[in-house]
């Protein structure tokens, strides 16, 4: 199975996108939307942001026009569930629910959205206390999250893992905890979970960031990493994740192997 990128760029926190979404400006989303898909994007995250005074309404609209632009899948995300099902209602491909964390309530609002939408959904190794320490912790998150993937008629490969990788300036040692978890998370299911990661979070005000962000995907894409929230602007960054894949025999090695990356 060959890495999957998701665009991270269509997010409310960035200044220009928030701004398009209080404006309700489609042209800087439309941008970014051809842009992430050029550079090989197989998903779009899509996030409102936090200048949207109507959710629900910003997230219709964004995937509206975002799909005027391109077919890309979206990634639909948001802590208000409400918001995501309104972008699920008007999606033309099966999406990725971003995202649930391993608390009850949570479980039961979002896992009978994607099965009735056939969405996917990343699963997020925390509950209301907050993110553990111990890969052991992480996983035992994790187990739940699977088990409700049982319980709900999920399929174990549409469930997107993520360990939760912190700013290595203020939680180094969360690092490798998150490596262990990539690796034993393969072994819940048959067939195994998916991973992923919002991979930027690893260099938060840290200097050199792509330097950390590229060393640390391809580090975890040989414990078991298959996507990842990212630049998919960043050529080095995709150079170094496509390398991975195809060293790791993820993809059949060809001279222009990045360029078949970005194309697939």
């Amino acid at each position: 199975m060959a890495f999957e990128m998701i665009g991270e760029r269509i997010n409310g926190m960035f200044k220009d996108i928030g701004e398009a979404v209080a404006k309700f400006d489609p042209k800087p989303i439309q941008e970014w939307a051809i842009k992430q898909t050029e550079a090989g994007a197989h998903w779009l995250d899509v996030n409102v942001g936090p200048t949207a005074t109507d959710r629900v309404k910003a997230m219709r609209w964004m995937v509206e026009v975002i799909q005027e632009v391109c077919d890309t899948p979206l990634c639909l995300d948001s802590t208000n569930y409400d918001a995501i099902e309104a972008g699920l209602e008007v999606c033309k491909k099966p999406a990725l629910i971003n995202s649930c964390p391993a608390e009850r309530p949570k479980i039961e609002r979002v896992f009978p959205m994607a099965k009735k939408y056939g969405a996917g959904i990343i699963c997020l190794t925390m509950d209301k206390s907050g993110i553990p320490k111990s890969a052991d912790q992480r996983i035992a998150f994790a187990m739940e999250l699977v088990a409700a993937a049982d319980e709900f008629g999920i399929p174990y490969d549409m469930i997107y893992i993520d360990p939760l990788i912190l700013p290595c300036n203020v939680a180094q040692d969360h690092a490798p905890e998150v490596l262990e978890t990539l690796r034993q998370v393969k072994t819940l299911s048959d067939p195994p979970p998916k991973t992923t990661l919002g991979l930027s979070n690893v260099s938060q005000n840290c200097a050199n960031r792509p330097l950390i962000n590229r060393t640390y995907a391809v580090m975890a894409i040989t414990c078991g990493l298959d996507s990842a929230i990212i630049d998919v602007c960043d050529d080095d960054l995709v150079e170094a994740i496509a390398t991975a894949d195809m060293l790791l025999n993820r993809s059949i090695y060809c001279d222009s192997w990045v360029k078949v990356f970005r194309q697939r």
